[in-house]
């Protein structure tokens, strides 16, 4: 399915965030307001694409955009409030850095807490539906796997260059050998 502008008559932030389903490091979230006419064929929701086309996709994006901001919330406040608050949060986040103020913004998901003075509509599956949400996933996606291979530089007995802190095999393997570390959310089942 070709991907598509969500409305084109407003500046329009697309949001979307990664990392949810992790037992290790943050939650990121990337707010993206395209130019008119922006389109790039093999842009599609970071899960559907390889790691090689996610890091070309992200130069390009970050070449053409109007704004980017990201918000990254990290294991200790994920734990204070929750993986789905501190998710809302990071978006948050992410539209407050933008450095051009949006007329509406379009979530990736079923859920947002309304952000002041800009209305917004929440997409199920808007990665793979519109440019400015598929773009936010990259973005997100990409900037938080950067941020969990610097982290495994501090902790190689998870792999977390490779799994990203997601609940994998090897990584579970590694909780059970090695025990949990500060960058573990301790209220998930980690083993």
């Amino acid at each position: 399915m070709k991907l598509k502008p969500y409305l084109t008559t407003f500046t329009e932030a697309g949001c979307d965030e990664a990392g949810r389903g992790c037992l290790a490091g943050p939650v990121v979230a990337a707010a993206v307001i395209l130019p008119k006419g922006y389109t790039n064929k093999r842009l599609n929701d970071s899960k559907k694409v390889s790691k090689k086309l996610r890091n070309e996709l992200r130069i390009d994006i970050e070449k053409k955009a109007i704004s980017i901001g990201i918000g990254i919330v990290d294991e200790r406040k994920i734990e204070k409030i929750n993986i789905l608050q501190a998710s809302l949060l990071a978006m948050h986040i992410a539209i407050s850095k933008l450095n051009t103020v949006p007329s509406h913004l379009v979530i990736d998901g079923n859920k947002f807490n309304p952000y002041p003075e800009i209305e917004h509509t929440c997409v199920v599956k808007g990665d793979g539906k519109f440019l400015n949400i598929a773009a936010a996933s990259i973005i997100a996606k990409t900037t938080r796997d950067d941020i969990m291979i610097e982290l495994s530089k501090k902790h190689p007995n998870y792999s977390w260059n490779e799994n990203k802190g997601y609940p994998t095999k090897k990584h579970k393997l590694a909780i059970s050998r090695y025990g949990i570390t500060g960058n573990h959310r301790k209220s998930f089942k980690l083993t």
